[in-house]
C-alpha cells in the first residue's frame, strides 16, 4: 500500500480546478486522499473513496462546524476519519487553505507543503480581507511560514511574488504542475470546424481578461466575418461579458465550464487559442496559464497579452504570438494574423508542442513532486 498524502483544499474542488485533480492522480508512489471543509455541489466528481469532507453540506449545523473549524481547528470526527488513512504527509493548495489546514498538520506531525498559484500571493492584503477565511489567513501567515516545510511556485513569477510577500526564500522553489501531453496530443485526422474558431479557456474573472477578447474579436470579425469566439468556462462575470459580447460580437458563443476531453476537442476544432490575462488592479496576476499549455501540447498556436502567466508558458516568440497587455487592436492583429497565415499557426504549433513535452508533461512533473515529497519525509 503507497503512503497517503493529504490533498487540501477547502472547497473540494471547483469545476476550473482540473490541474489539482490531474496532479494527485498522476501520483504513482504516494495515496492521494483529498480533504476539506465542504464538497462543492457542482463541483468536480470524485470517488467518494478519496475524499474526506469536514462538513460537506450546507445545512446551518454544517456551517457552524466549519466555522469552528476556521477559527479553532475543532473537529475531532474529522481529525478521527483522516487519521483512519495513516496521512504521512500534508499537500495544501493555495496559501490561504494552507493556513486553514493548520490545525491538522499539528494535529498529525506531518510535513506540510504548499503549492502557490497566483491570486494567494499576488494580491494585496487589502484586498484579501473579504472573507473570514482570508483574515485566518492573514492572521495565521506568519504561522505558516514557519510550520510549513516547503512552498512550491508555479511560475518564477510566483516565486518572485512570494518573495516580496515576505516568504521564507529558503522554503520557496519553483514547480510547475503539468499537462497531460498524451491526452492532450496533435491528431491531425479528427475533424475541423470549417468555420475558422477563436478559443478561451478560463475562469470569468478580471484577471483572465475575457472582455479584453470580446472587444478584439468585434475588430476581428470587420477582416473575418466567419470567425467564431467559444468561450469555455463558468465565473461572476458571465453575466457582464454575455451582454458585452450580445452588443459587440454576434459570433460568441459561452459553453460552460468543461471537462478535460472537451477542452481537448476544441482545441483540435479551433485555429487557435488567445490567453488575454492580466494584472488587475488589485495586483493580482495569472502564475501560469496551463490553458496555453495545453494548447501547445496539442500543436494549436497562441496567442494573447505578455505578462507572467502566458510568457513562462510559451516561453519566447517561436511559440506564440505576444502582445502589449489591454492593446485590443494589437491582439485583433495577431488573432487576425493567425487566421491568415495557416504556416506560421503550424509552425507555432509544432514548436509549442516540442515545448509541453519537454516542459510541461504531467508524468514527468508528477515524478519530480514525488521525489520532494521522498525529501522532506527523509
Amino acid at each position: 500500500m503507497n503512503p497517503t498524502v493529504l490533498i487540501y483544499r477547502s472547497e473540494l474542488l471547483p469545476p476550473s480546478e482540473t490541474f489539482i485533480d490531474s496532479q494527485a492522480h498522476a501520483l504513482r508512489r504516494y495515496q492521494p486522499l483529498f480533504a476539506g471543509l465542504r464538497r462543492i455541489p457542482t463541483g468536480l466528481e470524485l470517488d467518494p473513496e478519496e475524499v474526506i469532507a469536514l462538513a460537506p453540506h450546507n445545512s446551518l449545523q454544517d456551517k457552524l462546524r466549519r466555522r469552528l473549524f476556521l477559527r479553532t481547528g475543532i473537529a475531532p470526527g474529522f481529525l478521527r476519519r483522516l487519521a483512519l488513512r495513516y496521512p504521512v504527509l500534508l499537500h495544501a493548495h493555495f496559501a490561504v487553505d494552507a493556513a486553514a489546514a493548520l490545525p491538522i498538520q499539528k494535529h498529525f506531525g506531518v510535513p506540510l507543503i504548499v503549492t502557490l498559484h497566483g491570486y494567494d500571493v499576488t494580491s494585496s492584503d487589502e484586498s484579501l480581507r473579504a472573507t473570514a477565511a482570508v483574515r485566518i489567513y492573514l492572521r495565521r501567515r506568519q504561522e505558516l511560514f514557519a510550520r510549513a516545510r516547503l512552498f512550491l511556485c508555479v511560475s518564477e513569477h510566483i516565486r518572485a511574488a512570494a518573495l516580496a510577500r515576505g516568504f521564507p526564500e529558503a522554503k520557496l522553489r519553483t514547480h510547475r504542475i503539468g499537462v497531460d501531453v498524451d491526452l492532450f496530443a496533435p491528431d491531425p485526422l479528427r475533424s475541423r470546424d470549417c468555420d475558422p474558431i477563436v478559443l478561451f479557456v478560463g475562469r470569468l474573472v478580471e484577471v483572465k481578461g475575457c472582455e479584453h477578447l470580446i472587444r478584439a474579436m468585434a475588430l476581428v470579425e470587420h477582416r473575418h466575418p466567419e470567425a467564431r469566439l467559444l468561450i469555455v468556462g463558468d465565473g461572476p462575470l458571465l453575466p457582464a461579458l454575455r451582454t458585452q459580447a450580445s452588443q459587440i460580437n454576434h459570433r460568441t458563443t459561452f459553453l460552460g465550464p468543461q471537462p478535460p476531453c472537451v477542452v481537448r476537442d476544441l482545441l483540435h476544432r479551433s485555429t487557435l487559442l488567445v490567453v488575454p490575462s492580466v494584472a488587475t488592479s488589485n495586483g493580482n496576476s495569472e502564475g501560469l496559464s496551463l490553458a496555453a499549455c495545453e494548447a501547445q501540447a496539442v500543436a494549436r498556436p497562441v496567442t494573447g497579452f505578455r505578462g507572467s502567466g502566458l510568457e513562462e508558458a510559451v516561453a519566447d516568440r517561436d511559440t506564440a504570438l505576444l502582445v502589449p497587455p489591454r492593446d485590443h487592436a494589437a491582439l485583433a492583429d495577431a488573432i487576425c494574423t493567425l487566421l491568415e497565415d495557416p504556416d506560421l499557426a503550424a509552425r507555432l504549433g509544432e514548436a509549442g508542442r516540442r515545448r509541453a513535452v519537454a516542459c510541461f508533461s504531467l508524468a514527468r512533473q508528477t515524478a519530480l513532486l514525488e521525489r520532494i515529497y521522498d525529501q522532506v519525509l527523509a
